[in-house]
């Protein structure tokens, strides 16, 4: 019986891990993004990720399942991250308009960054994927 819980722990905590990395990776895209035109819908596609992983995170991943302290610090950012920044409606209302404004797209790159970088949540979420 010990085996099994520890498998099933061992896969939860590399199953959060492989989540975790994917919003890296899409932070890291997110930060070499050269704000060309056409850039907006990339832009668009990285921050779609970034969210669905968090939702998922802060959703389907159950604190006490992971064996670190770390991850309900991380967990509550990513719920106030979700409650408190939204770039999918305003990506929308831009995009006709402005996709081929170099301006406008480097600052709503920014923008997101900044929203993933407030309270140290991309740093929390790199921190964890080192600790687990």
């Amino acid at each position: 019986m010990d085996v099994i819980f520890k498998i099933i722990v061992v896969t939860y905590v590399e199953h959060l891990k492989n989540i975790l990395n994917h919003i890296v990776d899409s932070y890291h895209i997110l930060e070499t993004i050269e704000d060309k035109p056409g850039d907006l819908a990339k832009i668009q596609k990285e921050m779609l990720k970034i969210n669905g992983f968090i939702r998922v995170v802060s959703n389907k991943i159950d604190i006490e399942k992971i064996p670190n302290s770390d991850f309900k610090i991380t967990k509550t950012k990513f719920l106030q991250y979700l409650e408190n920044y939204s770039f999918e409606k305003e990506i929308e209302t831009m995009a006709p308009l402005y996709s081929n404004d170099v301006s406008r797209i480097k600052n709503m790159r920014l923008k997101i960054l900044e929203a993933l970088k407030n309270k140290n949540m991309i740093d929390n979420v790199k921190e964890l994927l080192n600790n687990l």
